[in-house]
């Protein structure tokens, strides 16, 4: 029988565990993107070079491989380009191409999501500085800004007065891939705001998870998450709101079998938002986190999904304790030397996942990419969780020099 082909775009080390189920199902594993030292082509079975955010070349590339699926897992600017190759060659999608899209933007997800009477910060997108110094009468302060099309939270600004605008709104636009931007709202939330992974079968969401997504105050990138952990500060009450609201989002999109990055948070006004939703799993290994605190393994169905194989039963299942992931950064620019973890670390770590040896150069926590390592923790107790976060200084030192 031919081996089926699973076409992953990008190279991300978190794409390794995809890589892996992948292998495990007997599928021949093709990964694609522009840089062929990115760690991920090291462990398919073949590396292509192209653009992922050009999905005609991306398509051209895909037909000559006679691919059976393709995803792009972990990988946001890819998403786009693997929905249109799943729709022109008639591969298992995530759903329509437009609705893709509408997820995939900023501008046009605010816009679907104030018209269908989703709870929503205001918002306004523009394609050019001018437009957007042009309309500041339309906004009110605290306010965000950020391009439409990037992630790794990279060229988001809080604004908190009209001085600071114009410096933010230059710094989007730096990051945008399509020179596009979006202002909004800023939600003061009540909490933490939650990031993570979720599952839909034909449309219908088997399994939720909600996480409480921590940053660093002291680090470059204040708006880049340091840390995760399960379960949510949500209430019961919220996250059931939350997954009636995603439930109804997914069934107007007419969204299919995937796996979804989701970010919400509850306002100080009480209000439950969904923030985003892509069809792909999340950076920051998250939906590693899912299966280690739940058991509910999302790689192997989506990678089984993506080339039209039939999936185990995906269902809701709890939490098997209290799980925290600390997301290893450097407070400044400069040189590695070592990590030293002090016993006033109240639990034992499951994973220490370090990706520089000594020596090598470091950037400062700007954004996601500026991430060195992960540290993967179980507690007994949210108590003991909450305290090994808050005492995190404490005990953990990333020496740079």
């Amino acid at each position: 029988m031919r081996q089926k082909k699973l076409m992953l775009l990008g190279g991300i080390r978190y794409l390794l565990p995809v890589i892996e189920a992948a292998h495990e199902q007997g599928y021949y594993v093709i990964t694609a993107d522009y840089l062929p030292d990115n760690i991920a082509h090291k462990y398919s079975d073949e590396y292509v070079n192209v653009s992922i955010i050009d999905k005609e070349a991306v398509l051209k590339v895909a037909r000559e491989k006679e691919i059976d699926g393709i995803l792009s897992f972990g990988v946001d600017p890819g998403v786009v380009s693997a929905s249109y190759v799943q729709t022109q060659m008639g591969l298992p999608s995530f759903g329509p191409f437009e609705s893709v899209e509408i997820l995939q933007n900023k501008d046009k997800f605010r816009t679907f999501l104030s018209e269908n009477g989703f709870n929503v910060p205001w918002a306004f997108g523009f394609s050019s500085l001018e437009d957007a110094l042009a309309d500041t009468d339309k906004f009110s302060y605290p306010l965000i800004v950020k391009p439409t099309d990037s992630a790794g939270s990279k060229g988001v600004t809080r604004v908190d007065n009209e001085e600071d605008l114009k410096d933010a709104l230059e710094h989007a636009f730096k990051h945008s891939i399509k020179g596009n931007i979006i202002v909004e709202e800023f939600i003061e939330k009540q909490g933490c705001s939650s990031d993570s992974d979720s599952f839909s079968v034909n449309g219908v969401l088997q399994f939720v998870s909600f996480s409480a997504q921590r940053f660093d105050e002291n680090a470059a990138g204040t708006f880049v998450p340091a840390a995760f952990s399960w379960p949510s500060t949500m209430n019961m009450q919220q996250e059931s709101e939350l997954r009636s609201e995603l439930q109804r989002l997914l069934t107007l999109l007419h969204m299919k079998t995937a796996v979804y990055n989701i970010e919400t948070r509850v306002g100080v006004n009480g209000k439950t938002y969904i923030m985003e939703v892509s069809p792909r799993g999340g950076g920051n290994r998250l939906s590693e986190m899912v299966r280690y605190s739940t058991g509910v393994d999302m790689i192997t169905a989506g990678v089984r999904a993506a080339v039209g194989d039939s999936i185990d039963v995906i269902e809701q299942k709890p939490y098997v304790g209290h799980w925290a992931e600390i997301v290893l950064h450097a407070d400044k620019e400069g040189i590695f030397e070592k990590i030293e973890i002090l016993d006033e670390l109240p639990t034992q770590i499951v994973e220490k996942d370090l990706w520089v040896q000594p020596g090598d150069k470091v950037d400062s926590f700007e954004g996601a990419n500026n991430a060195i390592g992960m540290l993967i923790l179980k507690f007994d107790s949210s108590k003991e969780l909450e305290y090994a976060l808050v005492t995190q200084r404490e005990w953990l030192k990333i020496i740079v020099k």
